[in-house]
Order: C-alpha cells, then sequence, then structure tokens
C-alpha cells in the first residue's frame, strides 16, 4: 500500500491541473471501489472548482467552493493519470507503461484546465468520498489520525509524550496512525535504520519518567524527516504498483538502505553487520542487529 512519499508525489502530480480547474464532468464507472459511490457522488463533483488539494496521511484531500471535500485513498493498487490534449503523458527515463485495461479505469475527471484525470484500480481497494468540510472532523477514516511526520507540530517532545508508557516495541508504535499520521512498514524500517534503533526496542524509552525526549526520539524524528523528504524528492518507492501520475517510476527503492536487503552487509561504514529480516507484528522488518541497538 502507498505510504506517505506515494501519496504526497501523486498530490504534487495532480496540484497543477486540479487546482484552480472545474470540474467540468465526473464520470464513475461502476457503483463502488472498496466501499458504495454516495449516491449523490457524481452530482457534487460536478461543475465544483479545486480550490486546494492537499494531503491528511495517506489521504488526498480536494477542496471545493461548495464547501465540500472529496477524499481520495489509494488503496493497494490505485493510481492516477493525467491526460491533456497536446502534452506527453510518458516524459522521464523511469517511465513505466500504464495498464491499459480499461476496465480498471473506474473514475474520470474531465478538467477545465484540459486535462482527464483518471482513476485506475485493479483490485479496487481504493475509495472516493465525498464529506462537508465542516464534517470533517468527525469523519470515521480521519477521525483520531496523530500528526501528520512533517509538520510543525510533530517534534522530539510531542513523540516522546505519544509514546510514554508504552510497552509495545518502537516499530509498532510508529506504524499506529494514532502516534504518528502515514507512516508504513517501509519507512519506518528505513527510519529506525538511520536512527541507529532496534525495531524491538520498547517504545517507552523515547521518554524519561518526566515525559521528556530522549536523545533516541530526537535522533529518530531526525531520522523520520530526513528519510521522507529524500523519498519524496524521488517520486516514492515503486515496489508493485506505485506510479507517478505522469507514469513515471518512483526510484526511492534504490536509496533502500535495509529493506528488502536481507543478507547484505550493513551500509554503516565500520560495522561490518549484516541486514536481517524477521516477522514482526505480521509484517517483515529488516534492519542490521549490530548497529541498531
Amino acid at each position: 500500500m502507498p505510504e506517505l512519499p506515494e501519496v504526497e508525489t501523486v498530490r504534487r502530480g495532480l496540484q497543477p491541473v486540479m487546482e484552480g480547474a472545474k470540474i467540468v464532468k465526473a464520470d464513475a464507472r461502476r457503483k463502488d471501489l472498496r466501499f458504495p459511490f454516495q449516491k449523490d457522488f457524481v452530482a457534487r463533483l460536478t461543475g465544483q472548482t479545486v480550490t486546494g488539494l492537499g494531503r491528511r496521511a495517506k489521504y488526498l484531500l480536494a477542496d471545493l467552493g461548495s464547501g465540500d471535500v472529496l477524499l481520495m485513498h489509494l488503496g493497494m493498487s490505485g493510481s492516477f493519470r493525467v491526460h491533456k490534449a497536446g502534452a506527453d503523458d510518458t516524459p522521464g527515463q523511469f517511465h513505466h507503461p500504464r495498464a491499459k485495461d480499461a476496465a480498471h479505469d473506474h473514475v474520470v475527471f474531465h478538467m477545465s484546465s484540459g486535462a482527464d484525470i483518471v482513476f485506475n484500480d485493479p483490485r479496487r481497494f481504493g475509495y472516493m468520498k465525498v464529506i462537508a468540510r465542516g464534517a470533517l472532523h468527525g469523519e470515521p477514516l480521519l477521525r483520531g489520525l496523530g500528526p501528520e511526520p512533517l509538520g510543525n507540530e510533530f517534534d522530539a517532545a510531542l513523540l516522546a509524550r505519544s509514546c510514554a508508557g508504552k510497552k509495545t516495541s518502537l516499530k509498532a508504535a510508529l506504524l499506529d496512525q494514532r502516534v504518528v499520521a502515514g507512516l508504513g512498514n517501509i519507512y519506518v524500517c528505513e527510519a529506525l535504520y538511520e536512527a541507529r534503533l532496534s525495531p524491538r526496542r520498547l517504545a517507552a524509552t523515547l521518554a524519561t519518567k518526566k515525559n521528556e525526549p530522549t536523545d533516541h526520539a530526537k535522533r529518530l524524528v531526525d531520522a523520520i524527516h530526513d528519510v521522507l523528504n529524500a523519498a519524496i524528492k524521488a517520486g516514492g518507492s515503486s515496489l508493485r504498483d506505485h506510479r507517478q501520475t505522469s507514469g513515471e517510476l518512483g526510484y526511492f527503492q534504490h536509496s533502500f538502505k535495509v529493506y528488502d536487503r536481507e543478507g547484505e552487509p550493513c551500509g554503516t561504514p565500520g560495522c561490518g553487520g549484516v541486514v536481517r529480516r524477521f516477522t514482526q507484528n505480521g509484517r517483515s522488518t529488516f534492519w542490521c542487529p549490530k548497529c541498531q541497538k
């Protein structure tokens, strides 16, 4: 499933053709994706200007002139592609051909910008929903989400308070969307490696007895920032289904230090360790047992 960097990459790809443009026509080509479309889904979108395109955790949020918000989630295999008359749809050395099976083109937005934005989702785990802006705070899909890891409020002190007293592993805590929103298995593994912290370490060790941040917490927050920013710059990671809106592959997977590198030498100078994998909370965890403590 796409994580924060992949969703942010998609947002940046859609922003130039969506923001400030009107949805001239919306096509929902089936009755449902992961969830059924609302009966007035098309009607609430048609004729509306997209005043802003944001992101919350792994969700895209398109503000509409009506005061509604279009919430979109990519699911497991969802992707957007942009067609614009006279433009090259396939730039970049990392381009990968899009699926040409129109049966999986489930939603199309015809924009006044001249672009057609197509949502393709073979597995149909993605979803879209129109919500009144004033009701967002109570929306079950968003309620309870923790702070954005790249937001101003997310710092070592906040992370320490969130983890204080927790008896779960550090990795499990970081995957908890109530602690920090948008992180998934890939980037948690990479951030823990950058911070030289064991995924088995207790989450509570990020806080002192007074719930103040330890040096571990400070290192971890810096690592999360560095890993996410580098991944966004690289267009995310393309392991299975992620493509940018242009069709380009993300290429952060070429920069992985531990994820999916079981048996390879640790890249930390002078470490001499070997990357290992074990199953943790049902997910594969990659780490260097020698330098991650």
